[in-house]
């Protein structure tokens, strides 16, 4: 094979929800952090915490003391602001695992407080961690309310009080600039550079697709991010700007997808760079833009709906409006996924013991229930009954199956524990909750068409790939000893059109 056309690692996979045709897309928009531009997370979250929790500080809170801690936090989780706590869900909205502060939830307690209760994200009690910038804020969170049941707080106040503040505290940390300046200062410190990003949309570039860039962060930092990360792996002098036929800053996702707002054009002359021009009529190519709306931006290039594909990290204001509102194609980028599935790969040898084990357990119980049907009808004197084996053998069979079934738990016990603290000790995958799929995985399969953990992945497609979905699969599916659907693909979906 050439170049970057061989097989990619299994963790550097494009993930294939809805069949995606990229011949038939024309335009592809991308937001720039944690998309472009990946940051070395636990660098940028524990210096976004410290800035949050000196704010804290000046308010009197006694948290000089407390520090980053990037294991209780993760993307996909839930804050609960009425109870304080911190939770899992499943797809269906069941909450599998919560800590309340940083504490975790016993088994009766965590059913007292959830058993009657779906989690529905349009109450406003529920906050859920959609991007990776979030981390800091759920550590922080979690760890005042700690501070909250101890009595330690200034002032009559609530966990929803409590969550107010820390919240607050973040939008001013981004609002006031001293941390993006840190970041621009210091780029090397706190970005991933990644050459094969630049590579990946010259390729889109020359395949006759129209890049665009439309992103919430202002232009001062947008500027010299984007020249860090993409102007020193570009050919023959040119510049990210030329790589794009549309730049949008301060673009206020999700509100840039669903509204209308004035448009500016960004002065980029110097000596007024980053002053505001009133804008009227059509884009000008070449020129970057704050504010705006989606609308503006497919009547400049003429397209509309599935011939645009998005791509951004955040599930709610990159995803899902752009799908549910827009029906642009969507492509969500999970950078954490490599590390899953490096995890779950390394778990493997491991996981089909557990199945193993499983499947002999299951078949044992089955058995055991079997036994004491029997054994009821027997003592009730109802439905039909064997006469052989005589009771005593049933009543022997049944302590015997019950002591292989013990002794299998405490073989089955710590393989099942390890596999609950796979990628994180604390909450576990990503994608599952139990046995289940996240409430995460559930939103991912609904709005995104494709995922990935970034965008250089699609240097293994190439500009042209034809990215076909699994079959869909139900409970009463046949599948093959190793659990893989039976069913083929349908004609249709291996058609290339």
């Amino acid at each position: 094979m050439i170049g970057h056309l061989t097989a990619p690692p299994p963790e550097r996979g494009l993930f294939c929800n809805r069949t995606l045709n990229m011949r038939a897309i024309k335009a592809i928009g991308y937001d720039m952090d944690y998309t472009l531009i990946h940051y070395r997370v636990e660098a940028w979250e524990q210096r976004a915490y410290e800035h949050m929790r000196n704010r804290l500080v000046a308010l009197g809170w006694p948290v000089a003391h407390l520090t980053f801690d990037p294991l209780l936090a993760m993307r996909g989780l839930i804050i609960d602001t009425e109870k304080g706590n911190l939770l899992k869900a499943n797809r269906f909205g069941f909450v599998k695992k919560a800590l309340h502060g940083t504490r975790p939830l016993g088994f009766e307690a965590q059913r007292e407080e959830y058993a009657r209760t779906i989690i529905d994200l349009s109450e406003r009690r529920w906050v859920f961690l959609n991007t990776l910038f979030s981390l800091s804020e759920a550590c922080l969170y979690a760890q005042v309310v700690d501070l909250l049941d101890a009595g330690k707080l200034p002032g009559p106040m609530g966990y929803t009080d409590v969550y107010e503040h820390v919240r607050r505290s973040l939008d001013a940390t981004h609002m006031e600039g001293a941390l993006k300046a840190e970041i621009i200062a210091d780029p090397a410190r706190y970005v991933l550079a990644e050459s094969d990003t630049a590579l990946s949309l010259l390729d889109q570039k020359h395949a006759g697709k129209k890049l665009l860039l439309i992103t919430n962060s202002e232009w001062a930092y947008t500027l010299p991010m984007m020249h860090a990360a993409f102007d020193p792996y570009l050919p023959g002098g040119m510049t990210w700007r030329e790589l794009f036929d549309v730049v949008i800053v301060s673009a206020r996702k999700p509100e840039f997808f669903t509204t209308r707002s004035s448009l500016f054009e960004v002065v980029t002359t110097p000596g007024q760079e980053g002053l505001l021009r009133p804008h009227s009529g059509p884009l000008k190519a070449g020129v970057p833009y704050f504010g705006g709306s989606a609308t503006e931006v497919e009547r400049f290039l003429g397209m509309s709906g599935d011939e645009i594909l998005y791509v951004g990290d955040h599930m709610f204001g990159d995803v899902h409006v752009t799908k549910n509102v827009l029906r642009w194609r969507t492509a969500l980028i999970l950078r954490e996924l490599e590390d899953e599935i490096r995890a779950i790969n390394a778990f493997r040898p491991t996981e089909v013991r557990l199945a193993e084990r499983m499947e002999h357990k299951e078949r044992l119980e089955a058995e055991a229930c079997q036994v004491r049907l029997e054994l009821q009808r027997r003592r009730q004197g109802y439905g039909p009954r064997s006469p052989t084996p005589p009771d005593d053998a049933l009543h022997a069979r049944a302590a015997e199956l019950r002591q292989q079934l013990e002794q299998l738990d405490a073989e089955i016990a710590p393989m099942a524990r390890a596999a609950s603290e796979l990628a994180n000790p604390i909450w576990g995958l990503l994608t599952r909750a139990g046995n289940d799929k996240s409430h995460l995985a559930r939103q991912v399969e609904r709005y995104a068409d494709i995922y990935t953990s970034r965008v250089s992945n699609f240097l293994f497609a190439t500009p042209f790939v034809y990215l076909r979905s699994p079959r869909g699969s139900l409970p009463h599916d046949p599948t093959t000893p190793g659990g893989t659907p039976v069913f083929p693909p349908s004609a249709a979906e291996t058609a290339v059109p």
